[in-house]
């Protein structure tokens, strides 16, 4: 029998029926054959590519996988994603970082378990690559839109590097006031790197330049309490001219903006969930010490008042540092530019997403952890120099 036909009578034993007992005898096909070893692979690999083509991206299936299956699916399906990737176009720095960020074989890879064990997993593993839906596209000049203005191609700025060093300071220090004045000074550099990019927009109108059109990445929304993460990620994207809709399925919210705006909701995003959990930690530890057992809507009140009162004081900063920079704005462009902007950001939202809708927030219940959850909000450090917001 040949190998690919062994391949072929695996796949349709195993990939188009879900019976335990047909997985069990596919992967008996393909243990009993090494030679098909690496036809499996390509086939893998084309799995993956056909994932691209449907809207995926390398941390959305090793996202999806680590939700379904188990560890040793992620470690096939990461790689799998580096086999692919030699064989695929350039497609840009967020793409780049998500290779990058793949779970590493080398250090992390079980022993070898016997061949028909391997061949259960794999198989597992392209069943499910094989029953993922469509995902909205996120790359520039898809669905007919104008390309970017080349960002993909441009190194990551020294603000935005200056800004990353000093957030990471400011969640690693254990002194509330050097990681204040840390976020303080980061703060700042966000809100002068947003208004950069804003005057650089309003200089190119009507330039041989193409114009700067909204982007849009995809943000993890990890377990547990992801409603009440969802809804901070929600906070943190409104005040900075962006919008967030949440895939609960897939454990991801898709956020829509221009290019500066998403750097600052992924960056700001991740040190306000990174001082929330280490608030939560304080705060049951104190709960803990005062005779009260913690449980899991203490938690879920918490992140979920936590994500409300960030948001308000987000929407606050926002309308004060809106004002400020356009009342010293020095080019009369600016405020048109900042209208135009909002209006791209709701009309590509509405093409990507035409039909969305809301949802109740659960588990909230429990009085002291929503009190405890606002506490930690009012103290964590959002400053009073936001970038540059939807109005």
């Amino acid at each position: 029998m040949s190998t690919p036909r062994t391949v072929d009578r695996a796949f349709e034993t195993a990939l188009y029926d879900t019976a335990d007992d047909a997985l069990d005898t596919a992967a008996s096909l393909l243990a009993a054959d090494p030679a098909a070893d690496a036809e499996l692979g390509r086939r893998g690999e084309e799995f993956v590519a056909t994932a691209w083509r449907r809207g995926w991206q390398p941390a959305d299936l090793v996202r999806i996988v680590r939700r379904e299956l188990d560890d040793v699916h992620v470690r096939l399906v990461a790689a799998l994603i580096r086999a692919q990737a030699p064989h695929d176009r350039a497609r840009g720095p967020r793409w780049a970082a998500q290779l990058d960020d793949l779970p590493d074989a080398g250090t992390t890879a079980p022993p070898r378990t016997d061949r028909f064990s391997h061949a259960t997993a794999v198989l597992e593993l392209y069943r499910l690559l094989l029953r993922l839906p469509a995902l909205e596209p996120l790359e520039a000049g898809a669905a007919g839109e104008a390309p970017r203005r080349g960002r993909e191609n441009r190194p990551e700025s020294r603000a935005l590097a200056r800004i990353r060093a000093l957030l990471a300071k400011a969640e690693a220090t254990g002194y509330p006031e050097e990681a204040e004045a840390l976020s303080a000074k980061a703060q700042e550099l966000m809100a002068r790197h947003s208004v950069d990019e804003a005057l650089l927009a309003a200089q190119a109108q009507g330039s041989a330049t193409s114009p700067d059109v909204p982007g849009a990445c995809r943000i993890g929304v990890e377990p547990p309490y992801e409603q009440a993460k969802a809804v901070l990620l929600d906070a943190v994207a409104d005040a900075n001219h962006c919008r967030a809709v949440w895939s609960e399925p897939f454990g991801f919210s898709t956020v829509v903006g221009f290019e500066a705006d998403l750097e600052a909701v992924e960056l700001l995003y991740t040190s306000l969930l990174v001082q929330a959990e280490a608030a939560m930690t304080k705060a049951e530890a104190g709960q803990r010490a005062g005779g009260r057992k913690r449980t899991k809507t203490f938690r879920q009140s918490f992140l979920a008042a936590y994500a409300h009162r960030a948001g308000t004081r987000l929407r606050a900063a926002a309308e004060a540092a809106t004002e400020a920079a356009t009342t010293g704005a020095a080019d009369a462009n600016l405020l048109p530019v900042l209208a135009s902007r909002e209006v791209a950001v709701t009309d590509r939202v509405e093409r990507m997403f035409p039909q969305t809708t809301t949802t109740r927030l659960r588990g909230t219940a429990d009085a002291a952890g929503w009190t405890e959850g606002t506490r930690a909000a009012d103290a964590a450090r959002v400053g009073h120099h936001r970038p540059l917001k939807r109005g």
